[in-house]
Formats: C-alpha cells, sequence, structure tokens
C-alpha cells in the first residue's frame, strides 16, 4: 500500500492559457506517480519521427454544480482509458476556484476505489531546502479570491484499464457589482466525446436577473470587466437554459466538432454564469436548517456616502512600459467616476515621494480633475520601491485631513494602494510595514491594496489590507489592468453604509461568524452564519446597526425560525438526497469559519494567539472534511497489476457494484469467498446473496451455475428475502434506501439495503436488526452490538459475531447461518451510502417450503439451453462491450426465461462470479413479481393468502 498527501499547496493560474505546462505541480507526493507534463510534445527532429506515445484517451468530463443559495457543490468527473497493453500515465487536471475547499477526491483504477481523506496536517521542523519553493507557492490562505487554482493528479493507468477520477469542491459565491458569478473551467488537455456542464441553480427568492457570457478564453477580464447587456451576449454553442422564478438550469454540452472549432487542444475556457435575487427589506433575510441559520444582507436604494480616498501608486523602475500605462488609463477613468461630494489626493513612491497636493485632500471639481490626470500623466517609473514611505504619506494625508475638517456628513476613509514589487527602499522588514501602517491608520482608513504582475510580495499586501479593513487583489502578469483596475474600484466605489453591526438575541444563537463590518459597498453582500442554541425556540430577534451618509439607522425584526426553515425544507425538496447539500447551511457556517478562522491566524501577534486560531481551522477543516492550509488529502493507493491486460477489468461497469468501501479494500488480501477476523475465525460464504445495488446471484450448486438479477425498487421498501416462517420459523427482510446514480450512470437512482432484520419464532421469539452501525439482538437478553469493534455473543439457539467494519455472522441452531456484509464509507461520494449487502452461508436448517426472493430457490434445480450468436450479430451490429457469448433460456420449474451470460462481482468486488442473467426485475424467474414481496414493515412475518410461506 502507498500514500500519496495532497498539500494544500495547489497551482495558481496565470492565465487561462498555461494548463498545458503547469509552472508547478500541485501535489507533492511520497510516492513516485510520476508528475508529468499532462500534454507532451516531442521536439522537431531532424531523423524521421519515432511513434508517439499514447496517453489514456478521456472518455468522459463532466461538471456539476448545485448552487442552494449561493453556497455552490461542484463535482468533476473524469473517465479515461488506457487501450494500449502497457500501464500508462493518466492525468487529471482541473482548475478551481481558490475561494474553494476542496471536500472530497476519488480515484477508481481498474476496478479498485480508492478515496480520499482528509486529515490534519502534522507540524514538521522546518526544512531550508523547501522555503524557496514554498515561496513560489501560493497557498489557500494566500490566494485572491478571483484567481483559480490547479489539482493535479497522476496515476499509472494498467494496460487495457480505465481510471475515473471524482473531485467534488464548495464555495460561498461572492456578490460583487451586483451579481453572483460562479466559474467553471473547462480544460480536459484534450478533446472529449462526452462533456458536460450540468449547473442547477436553487434560490427562495426570485431571480432577477440571470447571464451566461461567451466562453473565457484568459482571465485577463475580471469581474469588473465591462459586457454587453444580456440581450447582446451570445452565449457559448450547445447551452441550454431552463428558468422559473425561483430555479434555473444551465447546460453545456459541445459535441467533437464543436470543441475544435473553440480549442483543439482541449483549452475550451472558462464557462460562467452570473445571476442575482431579489432582496428583502429590512433586515434582509434568513434561512434556517437543521439547527443552523444564514443571514443575506444587501441594502440597495441608500444614498451614496461620501469619501476621503487617497491613491497611493509605485512609480518604482520596474512599473516602466505596459504596467504604468495600463495603470494611468484606469486612473484617467477612475477619476471620472469620483463623486462631487468625495475629496481625494495622489501620491507617487520609488526611492522619492511625490504628493500631487500636500497637506491635504482636495474636492472633486472638474479644475483638479484635469490637474490630477495631468500629475499622473507626468509620472516617469524610476528608483526603487519604498512601499513603507508611501503608505505613510497616504495615510498621514487622510488623518491630518480628517483631524482638521469638521464635515457634518459622514465619510469613509480609503486608501488605495498599487504595487508591483517588493520592499528595497527605506524600511524592507515587511512585519514592520504592516506594524508602521496598523498604528498610522488606527482603525479609522480601509487599506485596499492591489498587486500587479508575478514578483509582488502578495503576502505583505494580504497583511496590509487584512489588518486595516480593505481587500486585496491580484493582476497577473499577462492580465488587462486596466480593465480590473477599474473593476475593482467600481466595486468600492460607492460605500452605502458604515459601521454596520449585526446583533442576535444573546442566548439564542453560539458561534456567529463576523458580525461587526466597517464599511458595506453597493453591490456587495453581508452574510453571517451561526448555530441555535435553541433550535426549538419560535422566533429570534435580528437588531441592525449602521451610519450612512448623515444619520443612524436601526432595523429590527423578530424572525419566525420555523417557518423559515419549512420554507427550506420545501426549496430542497426538490434536489436527489444527497446529504452534503440537503445540511448546505451548515456547511456554509462551517465555510465562513474556517475562512475567517484562516484571517485571522494571519492577523495574530504572537505565537500562542496563532497556534489557538491554528487548531480551530485544523479541526474545523477535518470536521467538514475541507482542505485547507492546516489540513491535507490522504490517498493510499493501492497495489495494482501493471502490464497485465485484463479485459474484464477494463469493461468497468459503475452500476455492477457502487464502489467498494473504504473498510474494506484496506483488509489484507484473503482467498476468494473466505473473510477473517482478528481472531483468525474463518467465515465461509456461499454465491446465494443480495448486495449491492440490489444485485441478486442465486447459486445452483447441484446444476453447477449461477443465475443472477436486478431489483429496481424504491427507497423505503421492505423486501422479503427469505420466508420460512411456517416451517423454521425464520424470516429475513431487507429496507431499501435511496442513493443518487455517480455521474454518467444510466439510472436516475440507486437503492441499497440500510436495514436488515432475521426473525426467529422457534422455540422462542427473537430478532437480529442491523445495520452499517450496529447490531441489535433481542433474545434471552437486550444487546446493542456496535460494528466497529469485534466481538461474538451467544443468545441460546441464536450466535451473533461481528468483525470490526467488515462483517456479521447470525447463526441460528447451528444449521442456518446468514453472513451479512457492512459498506461504510469514512469519506463517500455524493452516490454513496453505507449500506449492507446479504449473503446465505449455510441453509441446511431451511426447509422445502422456503420463500422469498432468494428462499425460493434453495431446494430448486436448473437448467440452459444455449444457442450460439449469429455472425452478423458478432461482427458488426453490437458492440464489443456489450456482446454476450451466447443467447440462452433458463429452466425453472416449468418456465422458460431468457437468459445472457454475465460476469458479477460479489464479497466486495474480491470474488466474480460467472452468472445467466434475467433482465426486467426477474421477470419470469421469481415467482409473481417484484410487488409480491414487498412487505408492509421490517418485523412482518406475514404469510401467503394460501397460508404458505409466500411474501
Amino acid at each position: 500500500m502507498r500514500t500519496a498527501y495532497f498539500l494544500l499547496c495547489l497551482c495558481a493560474s496565470v492565465s487561462g492559457q498555461d494548463l498545458e505546462t503547469p509552472q508547478y505541480d500541485a501535489i507533492e507526493e511520497k510516492v513516485d506517480l510520476k508528475a508529468q507534463d499532462a500534454d507532451r510534445r516531442s521536439s522537431r527532429q531532424v531523423n524521421p519521427p519515432q511513434k508517439l506515445e499514447t496517453r489514456p484517451h478521456i472518455t468522459d468530463f463532466t461538471v456539476k454544480t448545485t448552487i442552494i443559495s449561493r453556497y455552490a457543490f461542484t463535482a468533476v468527473s473524469c473517465s479515461m482509458i488506457n487501450r494500449v497493453s502497457a500501464a500508462k500515465e493518466g492525468v487529471f487536471q482541473v482548475q478551481i476556484p481558490s475561494s474553494a475547499f476542496i471536500s472530497n477526491f476519488t480515484m477508481i483504477i481498474a476496478g479498485r476505489v480508492v478515496p480520499g481523506t482528509v486529515q490534519a496536517k502534522e507540524k514538521k521542523i522546518i526544512d531550508p531546502t523547501q522555503e524557496a519553493k514554498k515561496l513560489r507557492n501560493a497557498t489557500k490562505a494566500s490566494s485572491s479570491e478571483n484567481e483559480m487554482e490547479t489539482f493535479r493528479m497522476a496515476v499509472n493507468i494498467p494496460g487495457k484499464n480505465k481510471a475515473t477520477f471524482l473531485l467534488i469542491y464548495e464555495e460561498l459565491l461572492q456578490r460583487r457589482l451586483g451579481k453572483y458569478e460562479l466559474v467553471t473551467s473547462i480544460r480536459p488537455l484534450q478533446l472529449v466525446s462526452k462533456l458536460l456542464v450540468d449547473i442547477t441553480i436553487l434560490e427562495l427568492s426570485e431571480i432577477t436577473y440571470l447571464e451566461v457570457p461567451p466562453l473565457r478564453n484568459s482571465r485577463n477580464n475580471g469581474l469588473g470587466a465591462t459586457t454587453k447587456p444580456s440581450n447582446q451576449v451570445t452565449i457559448p454553442p450547445s447551452t441550454t437554459i431552463k428558468q422559473d422564478k425561483t430555479t434555473c438550469r444551465i447546460t453545456f454540452s459541445p459535441n467533437i466538432v464543436q470543441q475544435a472549432k473553440i480549442a483543439r487542444n482541449g483549452i475550451l475556457g472558462d464557462f460562467i454564469i452570473r445571476y442575482d435575487v431579489e432582496r428583502e427589506l429590512g433586515v434582509g433575510q434568513i434561512q434556517v436548517l437543521n439547527g443552523f441559520f444564514v443571514h443575506y444582507f444587501a441594502p440597495k436604494d441608500l444614498p451614496a456616502v461620501p469619501k476621503n480616498i487617497v491613491f497611493i501608486i509605485d512609480t518604482s523602475s520596474s512599473m516602466v512600459g505596459t504596467k504604468m500605462k495600463q495603470t494611468k488609463e484606469a486612473l484617467f477613468t477612475i477619476l471620472k467616476d469620483l463623486r462631487p461630494q468625495d475629496h481625494f489626493n495622489i501620491v507617487s513612491f520609488s526611492n522619492r515621494i511625490k504628493v500631487w497636493h500636500q497637506g491635504k485632500l482636495v474636492p472633486v471639481s472638474p479644475d483638479n480633475i484635469r490637474d490630477a490626470k495631468k500629475f499622473i500623466y507626468l509620472l516617469n517609473p524610476t528608483g526603487g520601491t519604498n512601499i513603507n514611505g508611501g503608505i505613510q504619506t497616504g495615510t498621514a494625508l487622510l488623518s491630518d485631513y480628517n483631524a482638521q475638517v469638521k464635515d457634518t456628513q459622514r465619510r469613509v476613509s480609503l486608501i488605495i494602494f498599487l504595487t508591483d514589487g517588493r520592499p528595497t527602499v527605506g524600511e524592507i522588514q515587511s512585519p514592520k510595514i504592516v506594524n508602521n501602517t496598523k498604528l498610522a491608520v488606527q482603525e479609522k482608513i480601509c487599506v485596499f491594496s492591489i498587486g500587479i504582475g508575478n514578483d509582488v510580495d502578495y503576502r505583505l499586501l494580504e497583511h496590509l489590507s487584512l489588518e486595516n479593513c480593505g481587500m486585496v487583489r491580484r493582476i497577473h502578469e499577462e492580465a488587462d489592468a486596466k480593465t480590473m483596475l477599474k473593476g475593482f474600484y467600481d466595486e468600492i466605489g460607492t460605500p452605502l453604509l458604515s459601521d454596520i453591526h449585526i446583533h442576535y438575541t444573546d442566548d439564542m444563537v453560539d458561534y456567529v461568524t463576523q458580525n461587526l463590518f466597517i464599511n458595506y459597498f453597493n453591490g456587495s453582500e453581508i452574510v453571517i452564519a451561526g448555530k441555535l442554541s435553541n433550535p426549538d425556540a419560535d422566533t429570534l430577534h435580528v437588531q441592525v446597526t449602521a451610519s450612512n451618509s448623515d444619520k443612524s439607522i436601526v432595523l429590527e425584526s423578530n424572525v419566525p425560525l420555523k417557518n423559515k426553515e419549512k420554507e427550506v425544507q420545501k426549496t430542497i425538496a426538490s434536489l436527489e438526497k444527497v446529504n452534503e447539500e440537503n445540511n448546505y447551511i451548515e456547511r456554509l457556517w462551517g465555510y465562513l469559519s474556517v475562512k475567517e478562522l484562516l484571517k485571522s491566524r494571519i492577523r495574530s501577534t504572537t505565537s500562542k494567539q496563532r497556534e489557538y486560531l491554528s487548531d480551530k481551522a485544523k479541526n474545523l477543516s477535518v470536521k467538514y472534511n475541507f482542505v485547507t492550509p492546516l489540513s491535507t488529502m490522504v490517498v493510499e493507493l493501492p497495489d495494482i497489476q501493471m502490464d497485465r491486460p485484463n479485459a474484464d477489468e477494463a469493461n468497468l461497469n459503475d452500476h455492477d457494484y457502487g464502489g467498494k468501501p473504504q473498510s474494506l479494500h484496506r483488509n489484507e488480501k484473503q482467498p476468494d469467498a473466505v473473510v477473517k477476523n482478528k481472531e483468525e475465525k474463518i467465515v465461509t460464504f456461499s454465491k446465494t446473496s443480495a448486495d449491492g445495488d440490489p444485485h441478486f446471484v442465486v447459486d445452483f450448486p447441484l446444476s453447477k451455475m449461477a443465475v443472477c438479477f436486478n431489483i429496481n425498487g424504491e427507497p423505503g421498501d421492505v423486501i422479503r428475502l427469505v420466508s420460512d416462517h411456517t416451517t423454521s420459523g425464520i424470516t429475513v427482510n431487507g429496507k431499501l434506501i435511496g442513493a443518487p446514480a455517480p455521474v454518467n450512470s444510466h439510472k436516475k437512482q440507486r437503492t441499497y439495503f440500510s436495514t436488515i432484520t432475521i426473525m426467529v419464532n422457534k422455540p422462542k421469539r427473537s430478532y437480529i436488526e442491523i445495520t452499517p452501525q450496529k447490531v441489535i439482538l433481542d433474545g434471552k437478553d437486550r444487546v446493542i452490538l456496535p460494528c466497529d469493534k469485534t466481538v461474538t455473543v451467544d443468545s441460546g439457539d441464536l450466535s451473533v459475531s461481528v468483525v470490526e467494519k467488515s462483517n456479521v455472522t447470525v447463526t441460528i441452531w447451528g444449521t442456518v447461518s446468514f453472513v451479512i456484509l457492512i459498506h461504510q464509507y469514512k469519506n463517500p461520494a455524493f452516490y454513496q451510502r453505507d449500506h449492507l449487502g446479504f449473503y446465505i452461508s449455510n441453509s441446511k436448517g431451511l426447509s422445502n417450503n422456503s420463500h422469498g426472493l432468494l428462499g425460493q430457490f434453495i431446494y430448486q434445480d436448473v437448467s440452459v439451453s444455449e444457442v450460439q450468436l449469429s455472425k452478423t450479430q458478432q461482427n458488426g451490429t453490437i458492440p464489443v462491450n456489450d456482446l454476450p457469448s451466447f443467447s440462452a433460456t433458463l429452466n425453472l420449474k416449468d418456465r422458460r426465461i431468457p437468459v445472457i451470460k454475465k460476469q458479477r462481482k460479489i464479497y466486495s468486488g474480491k470474488h466474480q462470479v460467472d452468472c445467466w442473467f434475467v433482465k426486467n426485475n426477474a421477470g419470469k424467474l421469481i415467482d409473481g413479481t417484484y410487488k409480491d414481496y414487498v412487505v408492509a414493515h421490517l418485523f412482518d412475518t406475514g404469510m401467503g393468502p394460501d397460508g404458505s410461506n409466500e411474501a
């Protein structure tokens, strides 16, 4: 077993065009995964070219996103096949937003399910040799919220085999300039036969705006880039939009021809949607679910608060050329957008500090705007970079002006600080610059930092802004700095409120995220989440206090909690039953809490405080399975036989088995049909079973063959598996639980056994109830056994043996044995559910009258009449992978049932059975129909209408 660690240092993408040759990999591993470039090209040669190495072909690339009230769950699925006999490296590479947290990663390689687990990072001794690399890699905590990062995994795929990768990440969409934006990177690095982007938006408020602009092939333009009105925007080809009042479904599924017209290398670009919703007046919108709440506050139609603003511009020699030109052009545009009530000044810094107007801020007027443009136009890049001097000069201007001028209007004080480098002149120690700025600002000025280029000291800018109620934004070397600068200013150019404090009834809420905000800007949104200390309370009192340009504002409301929760439950009822999405408010709370702890960690001034914040963030990261700077994704890679063609393994079929649970594929290899517990007790299985989706196998040992069939039941159905109530007194029932189908499955949903009950009424009535978590034995005494411990209990004629997280064996009178496999997932994919598999190990004590879906076959015999397929069927009309060897008829009792030869995996995929498969819910194979075997409840032992054991 090999272990790969996915460290948090993901690649920060410089532009949308760099994916074929990433600057550095996203993953550091303890195993040799040959982390080569995903799309190597052979260099030109004078000699005749050699045969190019064939890389695995991507057959499917699907991105499905569900947005519930701004919180987005995105699942990226990629399947690839290695068509050659030799093992080849397969590369799964996808870009995700820097603001997102990965919450799940699973691989299926040659039929082996390899789940990832999120673990807390251990404290390590600093290795000086690694420091240079760490400086190059931007972590999540220090990545611009607008950036994308590259997740990359490279593994060897055995010859003639498949690999499937599933990555899930979560993010809260930020409202900027009045819109939420979801960016989906479509860069599979090759043309794909089946490519799909599927986005579902589910909001409680009416969707008032929706835009799907053309694909963005680079990230030169930020969110603030000016776009055409929605009625003039051409949506990407093969895009469909279905929208009603509060929901929207958007799909993008270009065929290979359409993909090739966009980009032949598989780098299609970013698929973007922007939308907005109707706002609730007053205190805003509050949603409640499962003891947690989220509060969205975005007031509108308020007068703008006047601002005092100082632009501090880097004019060192590194700004020469395009950087300086675009900065000047952006400033010219920004100056035109200043309001008449605003006051402003400009400071330039290199090794010299220049101030446009000494000792004051000037009002916005045509003459002042004209003179400011002239000052900017004459700026020439030269000299070093005195960051500390520039900031100290700008803050002194603002502080002195605010102290001298007694204005009846409330004003917001802002600094927009722009640089492309690191401090080289004056104070060059970053901690001292941050501390000097904090002392000068005194919590009265907000510092908004912009870093241009790839050499900027981004962590310094981040500290400067986080310490002083601002934001930081990065503009890469190749980006359109003019557009992005203007867009960033537009986000903060219109303050509507200041000193916003949102208060909830003290004894009603716990663990509330940030609820005090210095400023609220037009087009943004304040989001707060918390835990209700009393979920059964009827109302929650909410009070919002804030200041606008000329007065204080107080908004209050008593929120009816139960009504709000019913609204949420009704809204999400249309979703497929997925645990994470149905608990989105708690996960949103976890997401915001981790984000705020990471920011507080950056601002911490002592090692003790930093350690405390780190521990809290680390614990929450592990609890919610988030990959953050303090947690890591660990994958235990199985030992897979390489360079051995295996056609059966190559034909991976998602619906044959729902993925082996993590607790099972960590066991050591065992002989087929044998499982050992810690005490080396051997449990022998028969093939007669009901496992997986559920898939049934019936072994006919006298006929030396097996028959298999599927049952497509409904969640909640209780199925009679074995019924021998009148003779031996034994009945076995199983209850189905629903689960969504995996990506690209032909099914709409899957069903598994969540509970199995075994009733015995001779000589005394007793029962065993089994779930993936516990076993309840009600015999002489009532005993509850956990499934995560190995233990054996004898209760008269009943014996129950639990093997830790593996199986439960129930033995009755020593002549009847059932084995129930426990399928548990430590970190389940969205389509996985903990479930059970039922196997009949010994049936000697069951009578000839046994019935049920499995019991009716115990004493039966069958035969098969085979007919070989015609040459036409074998040579062109049936796909090779779907081609059965024979068409045949199964003879059972007086019935003739069409069957085809198949193979089925049992015992958690450790054994493969050749069987004759019966279609259509075992039509004609079983007595009656499937519905005849659905009973009222788990403890139903009722007999058939004729007094028999029939269900």
